[in-house]
């Protein structure tokens, strides 16, 4: 018992006896981003900032073209009401007479209301 036992090569000389059991290894994180795997921090504030750029850019797109439907919008609302007002304009004309809608345009004209 002078010679010293020689182990076998693994992880602190121990083999499981166990055939079936592979040996572990490291995780190969395969699935990270391109800007994660690099280890140069300029590359990858760089890619942070282009990310950043394009997506201040998405939204302002996306403003640009919201503001122009709620233009829209408006404008179709502003038709909307003036061509009610004209309708129902058009009703109270065909109702009275024009001598009465003359009488009350004047009797509209001293009210404090219509005035200031």
């Amino acid at each position: 018992m002078d010679a010293p036992l020689h182990l076998t090569q693994s992880a602190n000389g121990r083999v499981s006896g166990k055939p079936w059991k592979t040996h572990k290894s490291a995780t190969v994180r395969s699935h990270l981003p391109a800007g994660v795997k690099t280890k140069n921090w300029e590359d990858r504030m760089e890619k942070t900032k282009k990310a950043q750029a394009i997506k201040k850019l998405q939204q302002e797109l996306k403003d640009e073209k919201q503001a122009e439907l709620q233009r829209r919008r408006e404008a179709t609302l502003e038709r909307k009401k003036a061509a009610e007002e004209k309708r129902r304009l058009e009703e109270a004309k065909a109702k009275m007479g024009a001598r009465k809608a003359a009488r009350l345009r004047r009797k509209a004209g001293r009210t404090k209301k219509v005035n200031h």
